[in-house]
């Protein structure tokens, strides 16, 4: 099963068959671990892969978290998610991030997490307006991506239809009331530097 996962999932994450010191595991956990003092209420985490983070959070903040929903537009990664990573507050269910219904299909959530998603879907602005309809007012949105040249691009990497620049990236949370942005190197966060360059933003968003 996991196997066969790995042969064609592409960028997922399978912990259990990575080294500890891995680069893109230890980056994915790190978003995690960013992310978990957002963590209250009714949390969505929009294609959470393998379930990993899901369970991460859901244990670190158990007492503030209600409920979690993990969506993944693959079955079987769905299957694998409930195998490995199942917890009494979390819901593991397939979806697709783009469906114009999913607002209605999900609900409203007190945060949302979105970690290298964007990237993957040719409508970012229908996923964005999903992500809005879902957050609840005064809720928080916590999303990642790699920047590169454009919307409408082209990318080196086999599995993203293309990578936003910083201002595009910025230009996603207009309508968010509060919003900062923060910039990831490695495992490590911060705000940006002139003498760094960076490859992936980390927005936190009120609604």
């Amino acid at each position: 099963m996991v196997i066969g996962l790995l042969e064609w999932t592409g960028e997922r994450i399978i912990p259990k068959l990575l080294k500890p010191t891995n680069g893109m595991l230890l980056e994915h956990i790190a978003r995690y671990y960013f992310a978990t003092p957002y963590i209250r209420g009714r949390v969505l985490d929009i294609a959470c892969g393998t379930g990993y983070g899901c369970h991460m959070v859901s244990k670190e903040r158990k007492r503030e978290l209600t409920h979690l929903v993990g969506v993944d537009i693959d079955a079987e990664t769905i299957y694998y998610a409930n195998r490995e990573y199942n917890h009494q507050k979390i819901t593991y269910q397939t979806g697709n991030a783009i469906d114009p219904e999913l607002p209605e299909k999900l609900g409203q959530f007190d945060t949302i997490l979105s970690f290298e998603t964007i990237e993957h879907v040719e409508d970012d602005l229908l996923f964005m307006d999903n992500l809005y309809r879902m957050l609840k007012p005064g809720g928080t949105l916590v999303l990642s991506s790699p920047f590169g040249r454009g919307r409408g691009k082209q990318t080196s990497e086999p599995f993203h239809i293309h990578q936003l620049t910083p201002e595009e990236f910025e230009e996603l949370f207009v309508r968010f009331s509060k919003v900062e942005i923060y910039y990831q190197r490695g495992p490590t966060f911060e705000k940006p530097r002139e003498d760094v360059r960076y490859f992936i933003g980390v927005a936190v968003c009120t609604k």
